[in-house]
Formats: C-alpha cells, structure tokens, sequence
C-alpha cells in the first residue's frame, strides 16, 4: 500500500478519499454499535434505537451515508470529465464505474446464497438461515441508489452543466413535495420519488464541489452547514420529523426509507464541514502514514461495507450460543461495557472476510478503456444490465427475513440480478480495449 500511496497524482484531491474512509468506518462501527443480540435457545437480536431511545440523536453521528453521495458525486464528475475529454462515451464509462460495484456485491451474493444452500442441506431451521441472510444482506439497501445514481450520471451531469446549482434546489423542492404528499395529505405513495430525489440532490453537490461552484473553503463551508444544522433541529426537535437519521420499526414518518427533508438538511451539514476542513485535511494527508491508511482503507471501501454485516452474523453465531458472551438488556451499564468486546470480536471477523474477499475488488474486471466508445446495441444492453442488478438488488432489499426455498434469498430477484450482472460483465468484455466500438 506505502508504493501505491506514493504513486497517487499531485492532482488527485485527496479529501475526497479521506471523507470515503470516515464514512466507511462510522458505518460500521454504527451498525456494530446498534445492534443487540439476546440468546434463548436460539439467536435473536434486534436495534438499540427502538430500544434504548436516548441513543437516537447519536445517529446525527454515524449517519453518514449523505457523505458517500456527497464524495461520490465528486467522483463520478471527476472520472467522467476525464473520460469525455479522452473522446469516450456514456455506455463505456458506465461499464467501467459500476464494475467495482457490481463484482463483489456478486461474490457477496452468491456466498450467502451457498452458505443458505448449505446450511440447509445440513439441517438448519430454514427460519434462522433466512434472518441471517437477511442481515448480512442488509447493505444492499444502500446500493439500490448508488447503482442507480452511477448510472444517471450522464445525464444528471449534463443537466448539472448546464443548470448548476439549481438542480439540487429543483431536487430538494421536489423531496419536500414528497414530504408533504406523505406528512400533510397522507398519501404515502407520492413521497416514493424521493429515493431518487434525495440521494440524487446529494450527488449534485459533489458535481458542484468538483467543479468549483462549491467551493472548498471556510467562508462557503461554515454558513452552509450551520444552516444545515439549522434546519435539522427545527425539523426535527420542533418540527414533524423523528429525531433519529436511521430508520426505526414502528415509526410512521422514518428519514432514510424514503429520504426525507430533515435528511437533507443533515447533508447539508456534512457537506459544509467537509468543504470547511478541505485545506487543513489536504495538509495533513501529505503525510505519508495517513495518506497510506487511507488508501488502504479505500482500496477494499465495498468489501468493508458489504461484508460487515457478515461480521455481525459470525460474531452471534460465535459468541452467544458458546455463552462466550452474556447478553445483559440493551442500555444497561453492563451491555454498554460488553460493547468494547463486541467491536473487538467483529473487526477480526471482518479483518478475515476481508483479506478473503478484498482482492475481489482490488482485481480490476474486464472493462472498456480510457477514452473507449460503444455502439447502440452495447448501450442497449448496458442499460438492461443495470436494469436487472437495480430491480434484483431492490427485491432483495425489501424482502423481510423469511424463508424463500432453500436459497434463504428470493430466487427471482437472484435470477435478475444475477442475469442484470451477466449482461454487464459481457459487454465489458467486448469493450474492454481502448478504441472504439466494433
């Protein structure tokens, strides 16, 4: 990692990287940290949220998904200026960018569906493997946007050169629309847009960071996310919306499913502390220690996310049942020092699950070149692909834990993902060189 570290362009901003590890680790931490396991006769578990209330304003903290938008949009700006300039095309760049997203949610994907193949084989109660995949299936939540995201990107870029910061804004009026819809006239179907409303009024700003109509500095950062904080309190200590920026059962208004304004508002707030710290943190990451420690990290950043709650799995299963661990009631002051021990167990089990699934990611896929382009045929189908990973990572999101065969998953949603994946890797495989399309 120290020679790769080294190799990093003098260009490259190296924030943004920053900014990608701290969130990658608020959320696992904030996962590990939430969840509580009781052990009678058999595994169960549940949220501190819903338990322990006054662990609801903690998640200001650790919600830090707007971050990943916010940095990836930066990103994805970045890359497809790049490419665009070097003469490529939309379909190419899409194949390219979404190939590290979609190689290992497939290996996470057809692991779990295995290990439920065979657990059942030996036996196990279908409804234990089905809540168990189910929780390590848990981050396919996030990835339902974010591929959607990615792949709007031609467009929503476009409509970012053009229209500037006025996007997020028509972005942002249409979520409080939804809000409304949902809060005032109760019609909950309406504030469905806001899935992609929100997440993409986040991804905007990234384009506008990159770009320079955000800048990175004090006098822009500060005002922004003091308002942002602002409106969160008023949004939520006076107004209709739940404190907590994670999603609990029961709750009739949550702000992640779908995102809601008071969301945004947090969002405001990260972006403007991250365009405040910008040149302090770029100083810092000159370094060579932590500019290594961050690229270490960003180098396996999916593996870590989508295998995390793999850990949690592992680490029950480990710990409860042997009686390795007691499992007093959430918030008490014996459960809250058993947290120390819990995180310990889970970052060796994912420090394992990563050196076995880290060079998945690390290992560059078949894909189209620098400056390659593809015919319509090829867009055609690259749409479709993207199509069927969405449509099956979206069913499998919003299944509950219950059984589905033998899989422990539902199968259609792996036939269309699995298919959706496919496509995309065979046409990645056509356009892999550098040229254009044949």
């Amino acid at each position: 990692m120290r020679r790769l570290a080294e190799r990093t362009p003098a260009h490259r901003d190296r924030h943004v990287d920053l900014l990608r590890a701290i969130a990658i680790a608020a959320v696992v931490v904030g996962h590990w940290l939430v969840v509580y396991v009781s052990y009678d006769g058999r595994p169960q578990g549940g949220s501190a949220l819903e338990a322990v209330p006054w662990t609801r304003p903690l998640t200001w903290l650790f919600q830090v998904m707007p971050v990943f938008f916010l940095v990836g949009g930066y990103a994805n700006a970045a890359s497809l200026t790049a490419h665009r300039a070097r003469g490529g095309d939309a379909t190419c760049w899409t194949l390219r960018r979404t190939d590290r997203l979609v190689r290992p949610t497939t290996m996470l994907l057809a692991v779990l569906t295995a290990a439920a193949l065979l657990a059942g084989a030996l036996g196990v109660d279908p409804g234990l493997v089905a809540t168990a995949v189910w929780v390590a299936g848990i981050p396919l939540w996030f990835l339902v946007a974010y591929v959607a995201v990615v792949a709007l990107t031609p467009l929503t870029h476009a409509l970012h050169r053009r229209y500037g910061l006025a996007v997020p804004i028509a972005l942002v009026v249409l979520v409080g629309l939804g809000d409304a819809a949902r809060l005032a006239l109760r019609v909950p179907a309406a504030g469905q847009g806001n899935f992609l409303f929100g997440w993409l009024a986040v991804h905007q700003l990234g384009f506008a960071w990159q770009d320079g109509r955000l800048p990175a500095r004090p006098g822009v950062g500060l005002p922004l996310a003091l308002s942002g904080l602002a409106a969160l309190v008023a949004l939520t200590v006076l107004g209709p919306y739940p404190v907590s920026m994670v999603g609990i059962a029961g709750e009739a208004v949550q702000n992640t499913s779908p995102p809601t304004l008071a969301l945004l508002a947090l969002a405001a707030t990260q972006a403007g502390l991250a365009l405040a710290f910008h040149d302090p943190a770029g100083r810092w990451l000159r370094r060579p220690r932590p500019w290594t420690v961050v690229v270490a990290i960003n180098s396996v950043v999916m593996t870590l996310f989508l295998w995390h709650m793999t850990a949690v799995v592992l680490g029950a299963l480990a710990l409860y049942p042997t009686g390795l661990l007691p499992s007093p009631p959430p918030g008490t002051p014996a459960w809250l020092l058993l947290r120390l021990p819990w995180l310990v167990v889970l970052a060796l089990i994912l420090g394992v699950l990563v050196m076995v699934f880290g060079p998945v990611e690390r290992r560059a896929g078949p894909s189209p070149g620098p400056g390659a382009t593809a015919g319509v045929t090829a867009g055609v189908l690259t749409v479709l692909g993207i199509a069927g990973v969405v449509a099956g990572l979206l069913t499998l999101a919003v299944t509950g834990p219950r059984g589905h065969a033998l899989s422990g998953l539902p199968i259609v949603a792996l036939i269309v993902y699995f298919a959706g994946a496919g496509i995309l890797r065979l046409i990645r495989w056509r356009y892999r060189s550098h040229g254009a399309a044949r």
